[in-house]
């Protein structure tokens, strides 16, 4: 055979084996996409329970006479709020919004069901007691789907920016994910006052 014959034939190699390469990566990297994306909608999605159950849960005490009419309108405004943000979970300022609008519904909420500790009429009802317990359920729902949503964001990322695959990632334009952090805040202990007398 002749150099330029044996050349010719390393070059279609080379660029069939690049080929091969960059197709699987970016095959790998539309999979991890999708399975961030998927993971984030069960985040969505369970954010959403909670506030239809919020939503039931001011039906009911909007029935009870004389309840403070104040606290109840913070938990409708923060939902009104936490619904009306639109999330890019590749954008790190929407998805902080995000957060910060779910944490001030659950802030409200949190100081409804404390004002309603005052009324005793409201804790004996079945349907009011009943949301307590779904609504427990559901807040387990959301971590979980947080934490698998920060799972599929970090096996994405360690795709996208390892050797070779962080190459074929440049190329395609394929970056990393943010991660769905705790409220700023949260890593100090709650602080608990017992006012008993």
């Amino acid at each position: 055979m002749k150099k330029s014959t044996i050349g010719l034939l390393v070059v279609i190699f080379a660029i069939l084996l690049l080929g091969g390469c960059g197709c699987k990566s970016y095959n790998g990297f539309v999979k991890g996409d999708q399975t961030v994306q998927q993971a984030w909608s069960n985040v969505e999605t369970n954010y959403q329970r909670r506030t239809d159950l919020y939503n039931s849960v001011v039906k009911t005490i909007q029935g009870s006479a004389n309840f403070e009419k104040s606290t109840l309108q913070a938990v409708i405004d923060a939902r009104s709020n936490a619904t009306s943000v639109k999330v890019d979970i590749n954008d790190p300022n929407s998805l902080a919004q995000y957060q910060q609008a779910q944490g001030q519904l659950q802030s409200a909420f949190g100081r409804l069901l404390a004002v309603a500790e005052a009324y005793p009429d409201l804790k004996t009802t079945k349907a009011f007691q009943d949301f307590q317990q779904q609504i427990e359920g559901t807040e387990n729902r959301i971590n979980i789907a947080r934490r698998d949503y920060n799972d599929a964001v970090n096996t994405y990322n360690l795709q996208v920016r390892t050797f070779p695959n962080s190459i074929f990632a440049g190329i395609f334009h394929f970056q990393a994910k943010n991660y769905y952090k705790a409220d700023p805040g949260s890593e100090k202990a709650p602080d608990i006052n017992f006012d008993i007398k």
